[in-house]
């Protein structure tokens, strides 16, 4: 063998594949994995990883930089928490396929579904695009920090089609099926992974209205299913509110059946069905012992909303004083909500506005986010129980703790994933046989969470620090953020330390990682703000043989490409 690239020395090898770890030594050539034993050549460079954890590149399924990556060559925070190959595309939103005039109509949309503001897409996108090809073609002159992955999305290709008919969800007529069909797989043969799509009421435009995929009918999505079949590429990915389980459940069987590909849902615990989950992955396993392949896509912890004053949301936006100030720069709204006698104003009102909206008043569900963060915590640390031993309301306790210090205090609510007031049902989930790890979500929600580093945390909390409950092997939680990510995806050549597939490596502190507490950066374009989270912890990064991060520092590589799938 020639002289390797690089050489990880003295590691602790956990390969991907849920076998036990062992110690040995990975020499990387021409990107790809050379050798892991005990007897390799000094490289050109090398990283003593004694006392590390030496393992795949983390792979995520679910995210939404289909914004990011037309302006910046990283895929952070992603990319700072092990990722080194991202799918983008999911929910049915995307910016392609898309005409001259409605560049407006899909800003719009993805403003309201993915919390991504509209000065930041009007004056970040270059629409250099108009097909999904060209699409793909723009993003794969970009060199970045991860392998991207993308989907067909069907919001878009709806509006393309249809114009104003598709974004009021009129009915799709068959020669709109039809063209859909056309573009979906065009987008697929010029390397699309899969196609997304939206069946969800929390999915809405900025300007109110429902996803333009709402209430498609299933002929559209049959149409579509066959042109997967056609084309023998990629999966179909589904959110759903599952109001009517039974009926929902029964078509995605019939979409896999017909596709003859994967289809994947999200899957998730709500307080008003706290065991539904429960059913509809009894329907999935049932649907794969008889041949389909329905995967569920879980979150390794809530999903949640995060409350502050420099963020988008905080528990007194929709009190009348609050909202005249609302307008107002960080620090002069801060110190203007420091005055007594604003406080006393804020603190007698009543919130205005929708049930939705008046989430953001759930005192016992409400806790402060300490650093490092705690995403599973007691009710005897919430707002309310603060609030009981102190003798206050939880509206001053909240109020103090946002105005106090340099005004950034963050307030967690877990949204969903809570309903018992721990994650108990999550264990469930992220261990069934039939669901993948994903919705991390990175790229999206910009002012209000940052699950992106769901990642790390199925680590951290699942295989090492959970006190609430039992613990999984490490090597289970690296095979799910790796191989088995891999595999549905279709991705052949990476998830696991062997020889000869691609050299995209994690060097673990695995001892000493640790989530910091989120912050919120003004890097966006316009100076748009965004919430990012790290973890400490993560010795290098490597993305086909290259280190692009050491010690949570970018080293300057960017090895990451555009990834075209293939039937």
């Amino acid at each position: 063998m020639s002289r390797p690239s690089l050489v990880i020395r003295n590691g602790t090898i956990v390969d991907g594949s849920g076998s036990d770890p062992y110690e040995a030594d990975l020499a990387i050539t021409d990107g790809r994995i050379a050798a892991i034993d005990g007897n390799i050549a000094k490289g050109l460079e090398e990283i003593d990883a004694r006392g590390k954890l030496v393992t795949p590149g983390f792979i995520d399924v679910h995210t939404h930089y289909d914004a990011q990556v037309t302006w910046t060559n990283r895929l952070s925070p992603s990319s700072w928490n092990g990722v080194t190959t991202v799918l983008l595309g999911n929910c049915g939103v995307g910016f392609a396929p898309c005409h001259a005039d409605q560049h407006d109509l899909l800003v719009n949309l993805m403003e309201g579904v993915e919390d991504i503001p509209e000065v930041v897409l009007t004056e970040g996108l270059p629409w250099n695009w108009h097909s999904f090809p060209d699409y793909l073609d723009a993003i794969a002159v970009r060199p970045y920090d991860t392998d991207i992955a993308t989907q067909v999305p069907h919001a878009a290709l709806r509006v393309y089609v249809m114009g104003e008919r598709g974004a009021d969800r009129e009915p799709a007529t068959a020669e709109d099926r039809h063209r859909m069909a056309e573009l979906v797989a065009e987008g697929l043969r010029a390397g699309a992974f899969g196609f997304s799509t939206s069946r969800t009421l929390n999915h809405r435009a900025a300007d109110g209205r429902h996803i333009p995929t709402l209430r498609a009918e299933e002929a559209e999505l049959r149409t579509i299913a066959h042109a997967m079949r056609d084309t023998g590429i990629g999966w179909m990915q589904i959110v759903s509110d599952f109001e009517d389980q039974d009926r929902e459940i029964h078509l995605f069987r019939r979409l896999a059946r017909e596709s003859r590909r994967p289809v994947t849902i999200s899957l998730l615990q709500s307080d008003a069905q706290p065991d539904g989950w429960r059913t509809l992955m009894s329907h999935i396993d049932e649907a794969n012992a008889e041949g389909l392949r329905i995967i569920a896509q879980v979150r390794s912890r809530p999903t949640s909303i995060l409350l502050g004053l420099e963020l988008s949301q905080n528990p007194f936006m929709g009190r009348p004083s609050y909202k005249a100030i609302a307008h107002l720069p960080f620090a002069e709204r801060l110190a203007r909500l420091r005055q007594p006698e604003l406080r006393a104003r804020i603190l007698a009102e009543a919130f205005e506005g929708s049930r939705r909206a008046r989430r953001v008043e759930r005192w016992d569900r409400m806790f402060p986010l300490s650093d490092p963060p705690d995403y599973e915590p007691e009710a005897d640390s919430s707002i309310a129980a603060h609030a009981a031993r102190q003798g206050r309301s939880p509206e001053e306790v909240a109020y103090d703790l946002l105005i106090a210090g340099d005004g950034k205090s963050i307030l967690y609510l877990p949204v969903t994933n809570y309903a018992g007031g721990n994650l108990d049902a999550v264990g469930e989930m992220i261990a069934a046989p039939n669901s993948l790890l994903g919705l991390g979500d990175g790229g999206a929600h910009v002012g209000i969470m940052c699950d992106a580093t769901a990642t790390s945390y199925t680590l951290t909390h699942w295989t090492r620090d959970r006190r609430r409950g039992s613990l999984f092997p490490i090597s289970w939680g690296i095979k799910r953020l790796t191989a088995d990510n891999a595999v549905a995806m279709g991705l052949n050549d990476r998830g696991q330390l062997k020889v000869g597939l691609k050299a995209d490596i994690n060097v673990l502190d695995y001892d000493n990682m640790r989530l910091r507490r989120p912050e919120i950066v003004y890097d966006l374009p316009a100076g748009g703000k965004r919430l990012v989270q790290r973890t400490d912890g993560f010795d290098a990064t490597i993305v086909s043989g290259q280190a692009v991060y050491r010690h949570g520092e970018p080293t300057g590589a960017l090895p990451g490409r555009l990834l075209r799938a293939r039937a």
